[in-house]
C-alpha cells in the first residue's frame, strides 16, 4: 500500500465516542494519526432515547462532570498529550423532536465554529454519528467524512425517529463515506451514495507481548473457561449461553465488560458469571486464560450489518473462537467456527475445549497479518484526507433537499 510522503497541512475535527471511554475503531484509526495531524476530538450527547432508567441517569452523570471539568479520561499506559484537543460542547439532552435538533446545531455551531477559524487548514471533519447532519454547510470544514460503522436506527436503545433522517441527509451531503462492512455500504447505497469499504483492524503488536500477568478476576472462576467481552447488553443470545451452560459438567461461562440492558434471566443462568470491564490492555492477559473464546450474538437486525470489533482481536489471541454466524464474521470462516443455533454453538464450543485449535484454523489466520491498525490507518487516511472531493456531491445534495 503506498503511503503519502507527508501529512497534509490539515486539522481533524472527530464526532465520535467518548475519547478514553473505550477502543472504538475510530479511536484506534486516529490515535495512529495522531502524529500527522492535529486531532479536535468532539465527546457529544450519544443518540439513547430519554428514558427514565439507571443507564440514562448514569450517562447524564458522566455528561454533567466532563461539561463542568476539563480533565480528559485516557488509559493507564497512556501518557497526557495535548493531542488530541478533546472538545466537550454543552448540548441539549436528546435530537428528538426537531426543535431538539435545531437546538443542538445551534449549540454545536456556536462552540466549535470559534475553535475552527484558529485551526490549521484545512479542516477535515470525520463523523461516526450521524447527529452532526445539521452542520454540514453551516461550520467552517473544508470536507466531511461519514466513517459508517454501525446502522444506528436497529438498536433498540436509540432514537431512531430521531436518527434515521439525519443520517440520510448525512449520507447525501458528506463528501466521503467509508462503511466498515457491505451490509452498510448497501445501505448507503440505498441513498445514491458510493462508499468505500474499509473493514476492522487489529492492533497485532499488542495480542502477541502479552503482558505475565494471571488476572486476579478469573483466579476462582472454575475450569475450563468459555470467555467473551465486550458491550453486554440486548445483542446476547441467552437461548445460546443457556444451551452451553447445561451441556458443560464442569467449568465457567464468563463476560468480562460492562452491562447495560442485557436480557435479565442471563446472569441466573448456572456457571455464567460477569467480570466488570477491564482496561482494554489487559484484554490479552485475560484471552490467554481461556480455553474457548465466543461471540454469543443474536441474528438480528443492527448485528447484521455491524463488524465486531473484537473478531480479530479473537483470532489474534491464538485461541478458539466460537462466533454467530453474522455476515461480517463470515470472511473468517476458515479461521474461527460459525454456528447458527444453540445446539451447534453447544456442541462446537464443547469439541474445541476437547480439541483446541484446529491447524487449518491457525494456518488461516496467517493472514491477520495484513489486518493491522497501522494499515487501515494509512489506508483511511488516503480516502479521508487525500482523495478528491465528488464534483457531483453539489448537485446530489440539492437534488436530496
Amino acid at each position: 500500500m503506498s503511503e503519502p510522503k507527508e501529512a497534509a497541512p490539515a486539522t481533524l475535527l472527530v464526532f465520535s465516542d467518548d475519547w478514553g471511554r473505550h477502543p472504538s475503531s475510530c479511536q484506534h484509526l486516529v490515535r495512529r494519526l495522531l502524529p500527522r495531524y492535529p486531532v479536535l476530538w468532539v465527546n457529544t450527547i450519544g443518540m439513547r432515547r430519554l428514558a427514565l432508567d439507571h443507564i440514562t441517569f448514569c450517562r447524564g452523570i458522566q455528561k454533567l462532570r466532563s461539561w463542568a471539568s476539563p480533565r480528559v479520561p485516557r488509559p493507564a499506559d497512556e501518557p497526557a498529550a495535548d493531542n488530541p484537543r478533546v472538545l466537550n460542547p454543552r448540548m441539549w439532552p436528546t435530537f428528538g423532536p426537531v426543535v431538539g435538533r435545531r437546538l443542538n446545531a445551534r449549540l454545536l455551531c456556536r462552540q466549535l465554529a470559534p475553535i475552527l477559524q484558529a485551526a490549521r487548514r484545512p479542516v477535515v471533519a470525520v463523523t461516526t454519528v450521524p447527529i452532526v447532519a445539521d452542520l454540514v454547510g453551516r461550520l467552517p470544514v473544508d470536507r466531511w467524512v461519514y466513517y459508517c460503522v454501525d446502522d444506528f436506527s436497529k438498536w433498540p436503545s436509540l432514537d431512531r425517529s430521531a436518527i434515521e433522517p439525519m443520517e440520510e441527509r448525512l449520507a447525501r451531503r458528506a463528501d466521503v463515506l467509508i462503511a466498515v462492512s457491505e451490509k452498510l455500504q448497501d445501505r448507503l447505497a440505498a441513498w445514491g451514495r458510493a462508499s468505500e469499504l474499509l473493514t476492522h483492524g487489529v492492533d497485532l503488536a499488542r495480542w502477541r507481548d502479552v503482558a505475565d500477568e494471571s488476572p486476579a478476576e478469573l483466579a476462582r472462576l472454575a475450569r475450563p473457561l468459555v470467555l467473551f467481552w465486550g458491550s453486554i447488553d440486548w445483542q446476547m443470545d441467552v437461548g445460546f449461553v443457556r444451551r452451553l451452560a447445561d451441556d458443560l459438567s464442569r467449568g465457567t461461562m464468563a463476560f468480562v465488560g460492562p452491562r447495560s440492558d442485557e436480557p435479565a434471566e442471563l446472569f441466573a443462568i448456572p456457571r455464567v458469571v460477569h467480570v466488570p470491564a477491564v482496561p482494554y490492555a489487559r484484554l490479552p492477559a485475560f484471552a490467554r486464560e481461556a480455553d474457548v473464546l465466543v461471540m454469543p450474538y443474536l441474528d438480528a437486525p443492527g448485528l447484521r450489518e455491524s463488524q465486531p470489533l473484537k473478531l480479530k482481536e479473537y483470532l489474534a489471541s491464538g485461541k478458539p473462537a466460537v462466533v454467530r454466524d453474522l455476515p461480517a464474521n463470515r470472511a473468517w470462516a476458515d479461521a474461527l467456527d460459525l454456528v447458527a443455533t444453540p445446539e451447534e454453538f453447544s456442541a462446537r464450543v464443547r469439541q474445541r475445549l476437547a480439541e483446541g485449535l484446529p491447524t487449518a484454523q491457525a494456518v488461516a489466520r496467517r493472514r491477520l497479518a495484513g489486518e493491522d491498525w497501522t494499515d487501515k490507518a494509512a489506508r483511511f487516511e488516503q480516502l479521508a484526507v487525500f482523495q478528491p472531493i465528488d464534483s457531483h456531491r453539489d448537485d446530489e445534495v440539492a437534488h436530496a433537499e
